[in-house]
């Protein structure tokens, strides 16, 4: 077993045991409030790379996490977290703890955007996980306006590669952090929806949402 992998399998062993109380039991409040500190303690430390957490959302639960950056993935339900942890201990560093504490203000800047009390995010976010074209592409999504949007083509215009409609569609697609840089204010030339990861429903209720127009959850 190399160094790698035995850091993600003594965390993992490390996670089991927060989750459990004495004897295999579910943990009590007080429990619970002690793992979590312990959890925050192991950020604060330096000891873990990554916390993640689950969030609520009109969608079901999402999946956020975050470096000492910022936010750098938010999942839709239907990426099994696991998933989504594999693929940053692959990209980033296995160094991944759970820390809803952590990630606070995401859950709170989230709740207050699906509400529409919020039309910007304030978040740090880090964008390691983003190639130099997705990155220019993605920071051009994140100024377009609460309510507006773009075509494909001007973004890709703004992001320097005005015959990249394409490339920046697939750049797009990509985006690990949906909604928060929101690739669902992008459209086809005409007005159509065009495509978003997370399916074209949810781009429809948030593009509605952000017209004030609070539709029954897309699921």
């Amino acid at each position: 077993m190399n160094s790698r992998t035995s850091m993600q399998s003594g965390e993992a062993r490390l996670e089991r045991a927060l989750a459990r109380g004495p004897g295999g039991r579910a943990p009590s409040a007080q429990a619970a409030h002690a793992a979590e500190r312990l959890r925050a303690r192991i950020v604060a430390d330096g000891l873990a790379d990554i916390g993640y957490a689950p969030v609520d959302s009109p969608f079901g639960t999402l999946h956020a996490a975050a470096t000492r950056r910022g936010l750098v993935r938010l999942a839709f339900p239907e990426e099994h977290p696991d998933a989504m942890l594999e693929r940053l201990a692959r990209r980033l560093s296995p160094r991944i703890v759970q820390a809803p504490s952590m990630l606070d203000p995401v859950r709170r800047e989230l709740d207050e955007y699906f509400s529409g009390s919020r039309r910007t995010f304030e978040i740090a976010l880090d964008w390691a996980l983003i190639g130099p074209f997705g990155r220019r592409v993605l920071r051009k999504t994140a100024a377009i306006p609460y309510g507006a949007h773009l075509s494909y083509a001007e973004v890709a215009a703004e992001a320097g590669s005005p015959r990249g409609a394409r490339a920046a569609g697939n750049a797009l697609g990509a985006n690990p952090i949906p909604i928060v840089i929101p690739c669902h204010r992008v459209l086809r030339a005409g007005g159509n929806l065009g495509g978003y990861g997370g399916g074209l429903h949810r781009k429809r209720w948030l593009l509605s949402l952000e017209q004030g127009d609070i539709g029954p959850s897309p699921g």
